[in-house]
């Protein structure tokens, strides 16, 4: 009998601590302390129009009750996200633990004014903690709501260019401007503050007018603030037509058997013909070789380096224009097309080639169809080109000053005698040298612009 008692307290015990163990369970459950996880998608420190977010929360043991999200501005409260979610099965298992909801925020439709907004994102689960109320897990961003795009307007007036050439305009813009620039088309080509008149916001932009752009194409200016607006301005800008030559270079074999083996560790099939090597330096290398001189572009002084009508190579002929239409013919036959975008200039052989101007060397390398090749940066987007060089006599990041000894025509790279190949450059471009070697474009077209503003 005594044994049979303690049996029943052992199993009482037993049942005693199986119940406290549930309850114990049960409350941890009911009343657990998990805050949910919440993220917002990325949110802009502008708003500027109307924009798409998405909230992301999860809550693995009891599930998400409700989701909630606020505007607040100078006093005022916009809820633009509000839902709960519904209570399913045994402990709210078949409820929902993660959700991912979309919402707009349009600063026209919810009246948002100029200034400073709070929001707020708040998440409550199904647990029974702070009064039935359950966990809480709440995200705050602030931002400012700007909507009003800067202005951006021409000081210069008056702008006629030529197909090829180079354009140059002086403009101001509103204090909130982080970029601005030109737009050819939908070419943009970025301005840079002048010194002088920074504080004015007044600012000044070479662009290039492209030799194959229709002469009625869009320029415009245009700029944007910190907050992602953006605005166009239109000013006179005439583009003149003009017309470029055509040229006709015959291949001999003779010409052919001298540049193929300069080009033999560029040339991807060694078995191919003549012909088919010629053509893929003419078509793929000239076109990687393009694509260096517009990567260089970046690389440009925001201050103008340069002063004054630049140096053409002394005692030259011109041989080639900038523009010509090139056709070659093999054996009578036409079997490519380009166009050149430089001015040849031959003198005697190995001539002494002085800098066009002052400015900061930014490549000295051989350069393929170019051969040795010297660019010197002069400052706002504007660089000029030495190619086919037999030797190079300055340094990458050296400082050259104007009509400084740099290099030794040649005839390196794709070239069928000893000469120069001189190109300027707007921000990659090439543009039509004949106007830079011109005291009257450069007085008409920058100098009195510039003093304007001085």
């Amino acid at each position: 009998m005594v044994r049979g008692k303690r049996v029943g307290v052992y199993l009482s015990g037993l049942f005693l601590v199986f119940i406290l163990g549930m309850l114990g369970w049960f409350l941890s459950t009911v009343f657990e302390g998990e805050i949910p996880s919440v993220e917002l998608s990325s949110m802009p420190d502008f708003i500027s129009g109307p924009l798409e977010l998405t909230i992301t929360a999860s809550d693995n043991l009891r599930g998400i009750k409700r989701v909630k999200a606020i505007l607040l501005q100078e006093g005022r409260e916009h809820v633009v996200l509000e839902k709960h979610y519904p209570f399913k099965g045994i402990l709210n298992r078949e409820g929902i633990h993660k959700i991912e909801e979309n919402f707009a925020l349009d600063p026209s439709k919810l009246a948002l004014s100029q200034s400073r907004v709070v929001l707020e994102v708040t998440v409550w689960d199904y647990s029974r903690r702070s009064g039935g109320d359950g966990n809480v897990a709440a995200i705050r961003h602030q931002a400012s709501v700007d909507t009003v795009p800067p202005f951006v307007r021409a000081v210069s007036r008056l702008h006629y260019v030529n197909q090829g050439g180079t354009g140059f305009v002086v403009y101001q813009s509103s204090s909130d401007t982080v970029e601005s620039g030109v737009l050819v088309e939908d070419m943009f080509f970025p301005g840079f503050p002048l010194t002088v008149a920074a504080k004015e916001g007044i600012s000044c932009c070479y662009f290039p007018i492209p030799f194959n752009i229709h002469p009625e194409s869009d320029i415009l200016l245009w700029a944007k603030d910190k907050a992602g607006n953006e605005s166009r301005s239109n000013f006179h800008c005439l583009v003149r037509r003009k017309e470029f030559a055509a040229d006709k270079i015959t291949l001999t074999d003779g010409f052919l058997d001298r540049i193929l083996p300069y080009f033999k560790e560029f040339i991807s099939d060694d078995s191919a013909s003549r012909i088919k090597k010629f053509l893929e330096i003419n078509r793929e290398i000239r076109t990687k070789n393009d694509l260096t001189f517009k990567s260089l572009k970046t690389n440009t002084s925001p201050r103008k380096l340069w002063e004054g009508s630049w140096v053409r190579l002394p005692n030259s002929a011109t041989m080639a224009k900038f523009g010509d239409r090139r056709s070659y013919y093999y054996q009578g036959e036409k079997i490519d097309e380009q166009v050149h975008l430089g001015i040849d200039l031959a003198s005697l052989a190995n001539s002494q080639i002085p800098a066009a101007n002052s400015g900061r060397v930014i490549c000295a390398e051989n350069l393929g169809i170019y051969g040795l090749t010297i660019i010197l940066d002069h400052g706002q987007g504007i660089a000029s080109v030495y190619s086919h060089l037999s030797e190079i006599k300055v340094g990458l990041g050296q400082e050259v000053k104007k009509g400084q000894f740099i290099g030794i025509s040649g005839q390196t790279g794709l070239a069928g005698g000893d000469h120069l190949h001189f190109a300027v450059m707007a921000h990659g471009f090439p543009v039509n040298p004949i106007e830079w070697w011109d005291p009257h474009w450069i007085n008409e077209n920058i100098e009195k612009r510039l003093n304007v503003v001085n």
